[in-house]
């Protein structure tokens, strides 16, 4: 793996447990605070003010964006279980998910260009 991939690989895994912490920190908060998880009160909660409804709206194109640009990338790359990251966005957290699926693209481009030949890689011949 080329140095600038390895330093994405780490920027990329650091980041999805970082969204994976950050995250979950809040959603057990608010399960505590509700007595369990209640989907309707996590989505009145989600804009309760105008300040919530400018994250939440922002979260919803981003994630549209990402899951549209993903699944085309996953299919370009020919990456399997691309729908797995759909389902872990909404059973995890996005902020997990996103750095995870950069993380393997990246890992499959690696992969992808190890197995290249030369003259395809950009590598010199002897």
């Amino acid at each position: 793996m080329e140095k600038i991939t390895k330093y994405s690989a780490y920027f990329y895994g650091l980041a999805a447990i970082a969204g994976l912490i950050f995250t979950w920190h809040f959603n057990l908060q608010f399960i505590s605070e509700h007595d369990g998880f209640s989907l309707v009160s996590f989505i009145e909660e989600s804009f309760a003010t105008n300040g919530a409804s400018s994250i939440t709206s922002d979260f919803i194109v981003v994630a549209s964006v990402f899951f549209f640009w993903s699944f085309k990338e996953a299919k370009r790359l020919n990456m399997r279980g691309w729908w797995l990251f759909l389902i872990v966005s909404f059973g995890v957290a996005l902020a997990f998910t996103m750095p995870l699926f950069m993380l393997m693209r990246e890992r499959r481009i690696a992969s992808l260009a190890a197995n290249m030949p030369p003259q395809y890689s950009g590598a010199k011949q002897a």
